[in-house]
């Protein structure tokens, strides 16, 4: 599939929903750009196998935003791209400068995604998996959840958006910013049980 062919996209967001998404991209034809620290992306140490899976056939450029230098080689690469994924809470987006607002003007061709945990105006909140799933009831102590449920959801929920931003900005020649909320992923995912279908004694509750 090269439905994106010809898209450029610049991954910032590092561990798993922004690289997931990114790599989605790159499997519907897009030239994807993976920017990380200079001290690479944690997901590297958390799983190898699965950091070059999702990373095969991208650019790798390593930087540091916190620099004029690394500023200014990110500019390089938002002039030339079509659609920018970050991960980062929106405080930490303002202070280094690629907040929507910062970008949109000097990159008016620029869509972007930003993946953060919470809605506003708890945004600014850190959010993990497990408390995702833990808040709406999804866990079972002592046992660890067997997948990255919200993490996952989140991914295929960036890659719907930056879809539909593409295809505004084809359709009304103008660009535009969404955010992908990774706990409103998680409660869409968990609508089986809020519903009643996997409760115990529910339909498919397993008795």
């Amino acid at each position: 599939m090269d439905i994106l062919r010809g898209i450029r996209v610049v991954n910032l967001a590092l561990n798993l929903p922004g690289p997931l998404a990114a790599n989605r991209l790159a499997h519907m034809g897009a030239e994807v750009i993976k920017v990380e620290p200079p001290a690479g992306d944690p997901m590297e140490l958390y799983s190898a196998a699965w950091y070059r899976e999702m990373s095969a056939g991208q650019e790798l450029v390593r930087l540091d935003m916190k620099t004029p230098e690394g500023q200014a080689r990110c500019g390089e690469l938002f002039a030339g791209a079509d659609l920018l994924i970050t991960a980062n809470r929106p405080s930490v987006l303002a202070r280094l400068h690629i907040d929507w607002e910062t970008l949109h003007p000097r990159f008016p061709n620029l869509c972007q995604v930003a993946i953060i945990g919470y809605p506003e105006p708890r945004g600014d909140v850190a959010g993990h998996d497990l408390t995702y799933q833990a808040a709406l009831g999804l866990l079972y102590p002592p046992n660890l959840p067997r997948t990255l449920l919200a993490d996952m959801a989140g991914a295929q929920r960036a890659v719907s958006t930056a879809l539909g931003l593409l295809f505004e900005r084809e359709r009304l020649g103008r660009s535009g910013m969404a955010k992908v909320v990774l706990s409103d992923a998680a409660l869409e995912a968990a609508a089986p049980l809020r519903y009643g279908l996997t409760r115990p004694g529910g339909l498919f509750g397993g008795g």
